[in-house]
């Protein structure tokens, strides 16, 4: 097996970045790009330069204009989801590496962001490059941040080794390295979050950098669809969404659990057992419907609670039937 050598190089004397900059003309001022280099770029930058910077009057009304769903709160901190799909703490909106009163807010689509710088440098100096954008976020069970991408283009954002076999032969099912954030932290660890540089050109990946023209998914492909989410809500909110029982919340508690799963949960609540049947029901004998453990069990589990037994039911002694839901 040949070696392999991966280079960060995090270039100085990069001015302040000012709305309408030409972003590509302020890297290639500081630095040259190769074929296959990949250019790692903060959102901070991108966003200046797009103009996304507001007065710092109301960070939480900013907060509130970025979210389009909450999925944690604990005090001051929100953890939320963006219109980009992203779930980070205050929806990206950060007062870091702006002038004091200012807030910035995220790109408006850093994909399409990351297109465009792409086109231009690849315009500019005839050679096949990928970007990326990056921003600060936190990971769940874990301390600390690390730099993720919130944007790519002609990269291959997640490198699936489904069908491939490890060194001793053994398949390989559900490997899937987020090369894209992987890129995003090794670029942070070059540039330092107060280092003042903005581009990082990191060089040796080239077998992942698409040809010129392709841009490939972008870094919206390593966003979770909501119902292969196992944790769309946090813990509190969880119970108080299921409660709730809105609709519009179905998806973030996954797709229905299968008949089993939900009869085991009924069963752990209830102390009683539930049966279920051919026609795709569970019942549940000795509790009428008006339970209030129920709705917000079936909801959670992707199930509805549809009423007490028929009479035809009564005499086999159902309380409660449920099918699965849809959402």
């Amino acid at each position: 097996m040949s070696e392999r050598s991966v280079s960060a190089v995090a270039p100085d004397g990069v001015p302040e970045v000012r709305p309408g900059d030409d972003l590509a003309a302020l890297l290639l001022a500081v630095t040259d790009v190769a074929d296959g280099d990949i250019v790692v770029v903060t959102s901070k930058v991108v966003s200046k330069s797009e103009g996304r910077l507001i007065p710092g009057v109301d960070r939480d009304a900013a907060i509130a204009q970025e979210s389009v769903r909450v999925v944690a709160r604990r005090g001051p901190t929100s953890i939320v989801s963006t219109r980009h799909g992203l779930t980070m703490a205050a929806a990206g909106v950060d007062n870091s590496n702006v002038a004091l009163g200012t807030l910035a807010l995220l790109p408006l689509d850093p994909d399409d962001s990351a297109r465009r710088l792409r086109t231009e440098i690849t315009a500019r100096t005839g050679v096949r490059v990928a970007v990326v954008i990056t921003d600060t976020a936190g990971r769940p069970w874990r301390q600390g941040q690390t730099d993720i991408a919130i944007g790519a283009a002609g990269l291959t954002v997640l490198d699936d080794h489904a069908g491939r076999e490890d060194a001793h032969g053994n398949p390989l099912a559900v490997t899937a390295p987020a090369v894209a954030d992987e890129i995003a932290g090794l670029a942070e660890l070059a540039s330092s979050k107060l280092g003042n540089r903005p581009f990082v050109v990191v060089s040796g990946l080239g077998d992942l950098v698409l040809e010129s023209g392709r841009h490939g998914p972008g870094a919206r492909a390593l966003i979770r669809p909501a119902t292969e989410d196992l944790f769309g809500f946090g813990a509190r909110e969880a119970v108080v969404r299921a409660m709730a029982g809105d609709q519009t919340d179905q998806a973030y508690f996954g797709t229905p659990a299968s008949a089993a799963e939900f009869s085991a949960a009924l069963e752990q609540v209830t102390g009683l057992a539930a049966a279920a049947h051919r026609d795709g029901h569970v019942t549940l004998a000795g509790l009428d419907s008006r339970d209030s453990r129920l709705a917000p069990l079936a909801f959670a589990h992707g199930w509805t609670l549809e009423a007490d037994g028929h009479e035809s039911d009564t005499d086999q002694g159902i309380g409660a039937r449920f099918r699965p839901s849809t959402p």
